[in-house]
């Protein structure tokens, strides 16, 4: 008997009984008004922010203050800091650990990384290399030194090596499948990224790589056509 039949039945009860019941009816239309936006978050992936060489977590603020005006809560943001210094294989490693417990946290299959600069070297070594084809479903590579970049030769850290061209990090990074897996990867790319040299170092097979134009190096995590081209990105794929 549905609810409606239980209200005609019972019109010979008190007022007060019939309010309760009028109540019910109307309080099950009103939360059947939230219920498609609720599944619809429930079926979205946790962000991870993965900063770049001498960065931090707090470089992502401009584009999690986006997501967060997008709908994003603080428990689906996960802006990371980690030692940048330190070879990109330890951070990969790291990064595992890391994505373990935000599925764990959140019960999320999957999870879509979002980086910057460096942050695409050991995401992508992690992807390739320690299972994150699994766990990843949409990767994105702002400004990343992919194939290295001649800017590296200015600094000393292990990491810095590694993001030299030709460097063996990257040629076994490289080697064979650029973008292996079911991940779905994209890149983003400036002609004037002071940073990033050759420009076209951020280009990976397979990916769908987006030319932005002509921003900085920095810019990219605050430009707002960026911004909103990630939150695309990992929302249709």
């Amino acid at each position: 008997m549905t609810l409606r039949d239980q209200i005609r039945r019972r019109g010979a009860t008190s007022p007060s009984r019939r309010l309760v019941l009028l109540l019910s009816v109307a309080a099950l239309a009103f939360g059947s008004l939230f219920a498609a936006p609720a599944a619809a978050a429930a079926d979205r992936n946790p962000v991870v922010f993965v900063h770049g060489w001498s960065s931090s977590s707090s470089a992502w603020d401009e584009m999690v203050a986006d997501f967060k005006a997008a709908g994003y809560t603080d428990s689906e943001l996960y802006a990371w800091d980690y030692n940048s210094g330190q070879s990109n294989k330890t951070t990969a490693k790291q990064l595992a650990t890391l994505i373990d417990d935000v599925r764990a946290t959140t019960g999320a299959a999957q999870v879509d990384v979002v980086t910057h600069s460096m942050g695409g070297l050991n995401s992508r070594w992690y992807v390739k290399f320690l299972d994150g084809t699994n766990y990843v479903d949409d990767w994105v590579s702002l400004a990343g030194p992919n194939h290295g970049t001649n800017s590296a030769y200015w600094c000393w850290t292990t990491s810095c090596y590694e993001m030299r061209p030709g460097s063996n990090f990257l040629t076994k990074l490289n080697a064979g499948d650029e973008t292996p897996g079911s991940v779905d990867y994209g890149t983003w790319w400036s002609s004037c990224d002071g940073v990033i040299n050759p420009d076209d170092s951020v280009l990976l097979d397979g990916a769908k790589n987006t030319w932005v134009g002509c921003i900085s190096h920095s810019a990219f995590l605050s430009n707002d056509a960026v911004s909103q081209d990630v939150r695309d990105f990992v929302a249709a794929t």
